[in-house]
């Protein structure tokens, strides 16, 4: 059963209002993550994707990531959409978040330009900064979105949002 969306204020979007398909898109913000203390990414080049009921998924240039901070994780999985995907530890100040990151090495059509960029998990971090804002991790462990002031749900991957 679908959610009664949230009503959206002035400069912010409804997830509700996000294609499916997923829409993929650049945009002009800049993107911190930060692990045991240090940066392991800074960078303006930046692309989201954004799915019905999702808050977007920020997707990075692996070479933007500091040397040596991913490495290949373990396990695998499959979106209709976008297709093969395949997991990434993250290493940064001492510390290892395992399954933090993934990728598309090979995208479906409509996604290519996802290819040699990465998204990783907020929660699995220390901090994921846009603009200056820490996000809060999508809810659940399975969902990778951020979500910021700018976007409004309700956020599937809590409770009893499965079906949505």
């Amino acid at each position: 059963m679908r959610p009664t969306p949230l009503p959206a204020g002035p400069e912010q979007e409804s997830v509700w209002d996000y294609p499916r398909p997923p829409a993929v898109e650049a945009v002009d913000v800049r993107v911190t993550i930060e692990l045991g203390g240090a940066v392991l990414v800074d960078t303006s080049d930046v692309v989201r994707v954004l799915e019905t009921s999702h808050p977007p998924v920020y997707y990075l240039p692996l070479t933007a990531f500091a040397s040596d901070s991913v490495v290949r994780g373990h396990g695998s999985s499959f979106c209709e959409f976008k297709g093969s995907a395949r997991y990434f530890d993250v290493l940064a100040g001492g510390h290892r978040a395992e399954r933090a990151a993934w990728d598309y090495p090979s995208p479906s059509p409509g996604f290519e330009v996802l290819a040699g960029r990465i998204a990783v998990y907020a929660g699995r971090v220390d901090r994921c900064i846009v603009d200056g804002e820490t996000v809060v991790p999508q809810p659940g462990g399975f969902y990778g979105g951020w979500i910021t002031h700018g976007v409004v749900g309700p956020f599937k991957g809590g409770p009893g949002s499965m079906g949505w």
